[in-house]
């Protein structure tokens, strides 16, 4: 693993995320992608040579070992670290883009910038940012779940009864250090729980303060706003707010070399 370039990518990431952001980051990379790489995969290093069934017809062991583990509990996690961090990469992806945008807008209008802070969330990337939370929930909650559907659980049993041909009856199969790989698969589904709680409390966080803002703003031009008006305007601003982003993705797809200054 190249521990530089994944240094230099979280502290890209770290410096255009919010307070939790930067913990559940920390949390991903101290508690999940270092136990992966220092624990876990030494845990799961042996469960193809030492499992073992009470037979020696050929190519039953492999048959119920496949029942078992249709697939490995180290790939599952490695994919799921994988989708889980991507969506972090949508910021920074976002903000590199507006530096781009702005170098080319301010070499050909005199010096004069398309955005004060290119990194500051706003309009657009602010939508990014909270696109990106929504996407790392999610994909940590699919994951649980088909660990969860495909093992029936999240506990790994001492010993299987398998009868899949070539067998020839029923065998006894044991699986190696049952309890170790229980006890991290438990770590791993908390922590991936935890995740997920602190994107929602960082989703909770952003909404309830741009709605703060929103409020403020009508109250300084002096409009009286009750609780159910704010609400229900709240969320039409944010519903018009999000169309446009929609609308300056695609724009900006299609057009990405006319530079001007909008929402985006």
């Amino acid at each position: 693993m190249n521990w530089a370039f994944l240094e230099g990518l979280i502290s890209g990431v770290n410096k255009y995320s919010t307070g939790f952001g930067r913990v559940w980051l920390t949390m991903v990379f101290i508690f999940r992608v270092l136990v992966f790489v220092v624990a876990a995969q030494k845990v799961w290093g042996d469960e193809t040579s030492d499992f073992i069934c009470n037979t020696r017809q050929p190519g039953c062991e492999n048959v119920c070992y496949d029942s078992v583990f249709p697939i490995s509990h180290i790939r599952i996690w490695a994919l799921q670290l994988i989708f889980v961090t991507c969506p972090s990469l949508l910021v920074v992806a976002h903000v590199k883009f507006r530096e781009e945008k702005d170098k080319k807008y301010a070499a050909g209008h005199k010096g004069s910038h398309l955005y004060n802070n290119p990194g500051k969330k706003h309009g657009g990337l602010w939508w990014t940012y909270l696109l990106s939370l929504v996407f790392k929930a999610c994909l940590d909650a699919i994951f649980l779940y088909i660990l969860y559907y495909i093992y029936e659980g999240y506990d790994l049993p001492r010993l299987t009864k398998c009868s899949l041909p070539p067998c020839p009856n029923t065998v006894d199969c044991f699986i190696s250090r049952p309890t170790e790989k229980r006890i991290f698969t438990m770590f791993m589904v908390v922590t991936s729980a935890i995740c997920i709680a602190m994107c929602l409390v960082e989703i909770f966080y952003l909404v309830s303060r741009r709605c703060v803002k929103l409020y403020n703003r009508r109250q300084v031009y002096g409009e009286k706003v009750n609780r159910v008006n704010s609400t229900r305007s709240c969320r039409l601003i944010f519903i018009s707010e999000f169309s446009l982003y929609v609308w300056h993705v695609l724009h900006n797809a299609m057009e990405a070399n006319v530079p001007q200054k909008h929402f985006y």
